[in-house]
């Protein structure tokens, strides 16, 4: 059965909500949920992906916040805990949502990096040089 959060892991600004809550009505997408979900993480982070969902699975973690369901698999949930979704207009970057987490460390996976500088890991051309 499909979890309700205990505590509210995320955080959605008001006009991100906005935001979300106009293309589902736009996009005639009622009973969509925001999915969050680790798209990737390497030496600058843990990288996030959103999308609209209206597959909902057992092992899914759920939020109302701001009028918009959100919904996180069990295995992106550590690392969304704390995270942040904005949406911004920028003159120079474009208008966009923008998910960020202070909490989510990024790493190499290089095997044992302990003691590594985070500036000596992406030395491989935006991989992680290993």
């Amino acid at each position: 059965m499909l979890k309700e959060a205990e505590k509210q892991a995320i955080t959605i600004s008001p006009e991100a909500a906005q935001a979300v809550q106009n293309i589902i009505t736009e996009k005639e997408m009622i009973g969509h949920a925001l999915r969050i979900y680790v798209a990737g993480s390497g030496c600058s982070g843990v990288q996030f992906g959103m999308a609209l969902d209206d597959k909902i699975t057992e092992t899914d973690t759920a939020f109302e916040i701001e009028g918009v369901k959100i919904v996180v698999d069990h295995q992106s949930l550590a690392y969304a805990d704390g995270a942040s979704i904005e949406f911004v207009s920028d003159p120079e970057k474009g208008t966009g949502f923008v998910i960020s987490n202070p909490n989510a460390q990024a790493g190499c996976g290089c095997g044992d990096n302990e003691g590594a500088e985070a500036s000596s890991c992406g030395s491989g051309g935006g991989s992680c040089g290993c």
